[in-house]
């Protein structure tokens, strides 16, 4: 791709839905309801009669979904992210606010690095707080109220091809198999995808996948949040090597409902937080001291744990042959030590890739190189903030 990573960058930021809806396929399958799926099915919404999303889950019911292991644990929404949720859902942020997500300007956010207090940038962009269960509803509900989305609670056990083209996604629901027609296939599996399994049985090759091995170990504990606490409701306070070797950092967000959500991160062996005693006793001792303040509060429910063991990318971009009529989209692609908080805000650049891709009128009968190409360059760029930042952990090489 001819463009500089910037104007790309600058190009997919501006990206608006169409005026008006103009077809350019008759149906769209989405193998998966994650965040990233959900963004493409409403990129899809406006361009296809029909979209259908497949998952394991009831994408209808409440609450935090047993297919999201990670949902229970501390994200945060980059103000790119945001960005393209507003440009997706018009008035996403006042909707947010108003069922309970917490604003987050500058002047409400604290940095630390080693316990010294870093300087706040006036006019850096403002940040939405909530729990993953509480933002990825309000954007499933968003999704599911189109008219044109439709979901299939089924597992996905491989892929139909025509020739070059895929042409549908096969399911079994309840133990009884069945084919999901499509011409348009999103491969929003996560992690886990078996896209690359399934290429491979149906003769093409599949894509290389990078690993970088990170060992990291979350622990997120809720607390109850009163008015008398911190006036911050972001904080984040990170430790080099040099001055912790069990700790990497911890945060504290004030999320919906009145609490605050903090999190405890450490690297290979070491698990801090990993019961209650240790999580509020390391508030109060290894960290500035709005931790302990928030620790004072009433701890709701368990502490959560978590291992992230590698970061991936699966190099689609670089197959010679490539089925058409298919591409994927967010974890399926690159997943990230979630340490930089970039999994949903990539996953929205995802999307807007999806968007200008078929903004163009492509030939869906031929590879999708256009989106590949664009992909490739968000992926590019959070790969190279994550992982070089890794390089310098004492324990990856």
């Amino acid at each position: 791709m001819s463009s500089s990573p910037a104007r790309i960058f600058a190009e997919l930021n501006a990206v608006r839905p169409p005026d008006s809806a103009r077809p350019v396929m008759g149906r769209a399958v989405v193998i998966g309801g994650s965040v990233a799926g959900l963004l493409a099915a409403r990129v899809l919404s406006d361009f296809a009669e029909s979209v259908v999303i497949i998952d394991r889950d009831d994408l209808h019911a409440t609450g935090a979904r047993p297919g999201v292991p990670q949902g229970t644990q501390l994200h945060a929404l980059l103000p790119g992210g945001f960005l393209q949720l507003e440009t997706l859902f018009p008035g996403f942020r006042e909707q947010a606010v108003a069922q309970g997500a917490i604003d987050s300007p500058p002047p409400s956010r604290r940095n630390y690095l080693d316990g010294r207090l870093k300087v706040v940038v006036p006019d850096d962009a403002d940040s939405l707080a909530g729990t993953r269960p509480f933002l990825e509803g309000l954007i499933r509900r968003r999704v599911l109220a189109l008219p044109n989305v439709q979901t299939m609670v089924s597992r996905a056990v491989g892929i139909v091809f025509d020739g070059a083209a895929a042409t549908g996604v096969r399911v079994d629901v309840d133990g009884t198999p069945g084919v999901e027609s499509a011409d348009l296939v999103v491969d929003a599996m996560g992690r886990s995808s078996r896209l690359s399994d399934w290429l491979q049985q149906a003769g093409w090759d599949r894509p290389v996948t990078r690993r970088m091995t990170v060992n990291l170990n979350y622990a997120t504990a809720m607390f109850r949040r009163r008015e008398t606490d911190p006036r911050p409701a972001l904080v984040l306070a990170l430790h080099s090597p040099s001055v912790s070797s069990d700790v990497a950092g911890a945060a504290f967000f004030a999320v919906e409902d009145d609490r605050w959500m903090a999190m405890m991160a450490g690297y290979g062996d070491n698990r801090p937080g990993r019961t209650a005693a240790d999580f509020v006793r390391r508030m109060h001792e290894q960290f500035p001291p709005e931790f302990g303040e928030v620790a004072e509060n009433e701890l709701l429910g368990d502490v959560q744990p978590y291992h992230h063991a590698d970061s991936r990318r699966r190099d689609f971009h670089a197959l010679t042959r490539f089925p058409a009529r298919l591409v994927s989209v967010g974890d399926a692609v690159a997943s990230f030590n979630p340490v930089y908080g970039q999994g949903i805000t990539a996953a929205t650049l995802h999307a807007a890739c999806l968007s200008t891709y078929l903004r163009s009128g492509p030939d869906l009968s031929l590879p999708a190189r256009e989106f590949l190409a664009l992909q490739k360059v968000v992926v590019d760029a959070a790969w190279s903030t994550s992982t070089s930042a890794d390089l310098a952990l004492p324990h990856v090489g």
